[in-house]
């Protein structure tokens, strides 16, 4: 159930970004709240990002609106891989949407944060792993969908293969010092790429801590 001031920064979202009525629900039912440091619980219903530990942030909500967007969820849609979970906002709107959510975030701390937070909001549908990354989850692929929540400068060969048939991968893309978000298909074994919209994220780290 959401909270008044959930509710508001939804609605006030949904007029700077159209939502679905899917995505708007999920919305609704994840309070941003919980995933924000409590030290900066007063800014939890802003539209901007805000920090986390080890120069990460947890993405404002108007980013996680886009990539959820451009991600094309719809009924057939089984299985998304979530690159770089930080505090689980972007997963936890993930799992009212998709039935089996994998995420994986190579800072330690967080991760911890991130599974207590599942725990209390009782979402069972995200699974959460400790790794770098750039090395997916190769035990659970392919997905139908794959985001990546930092930016990275190209997407590995290793992740495409991670991907299933008909299959959407949206990640920001580090291109001419711009970071553009950038949606891939596949199609028939080949990568479609679209260009979609800059925007502003961390930069993807190799290996963990």
């Amino acid at each position: 159930m959401s909270n008044i001031a959930n509710t508001q920064m939804v609605e006030k979202l949904d007029k700077v970004f159209k939502l679905n009525d899917d995505i708007k629900k999920a919305f609704l039912e994840i309070d941003r709240k919980e995933f924000v440091p409590s030290g900066l619980s007063f800014k939890a219903y802003n539209i901007d990002s805000l920090p986390l530990a080890n120069d990460s942030t947890i993405s404002s909500p108007l980013t996680v609106a886009k990539m959820t967007t451009y991600l094309e969820i719809d009924k057939n849609v089984d299985s998304v891989l979530e690159i770089g979970c930080g505090s689980g906002y972007q997963s936890a709107i993930l799992s009212k949407l998709i039935r089996r959510v994998f995420a994986v975030e190579r800072i330690g701390s967080l991760v911890k944060i991130a599974k207590e937070r599942f725990k209390k909001l009782k979402i069972y549908n995200v699974n959460l792993k400790h790794d770098d990354g750039l090395n997916g989850w190769r035990n659970f692929a392919p997905f139908d969908r794959i985001l990546f929540s930092a930016t990275a400068e190209n997407i590995p060969e290793s992740v495409f293969t991670q991907l299933n048939e008909q299959g959407i991968l949206v990640a920001p893309i580090l291109k001419n010092n711009k970071e553009i978000i950038t949606q891939f298909k596949k199609i028939n074994g080949k990568i479609i790429k679209k260009e979609i919209e800059e925007a502003k994220f961390v930069p993807i780290k190799e290996g963990k801590s």
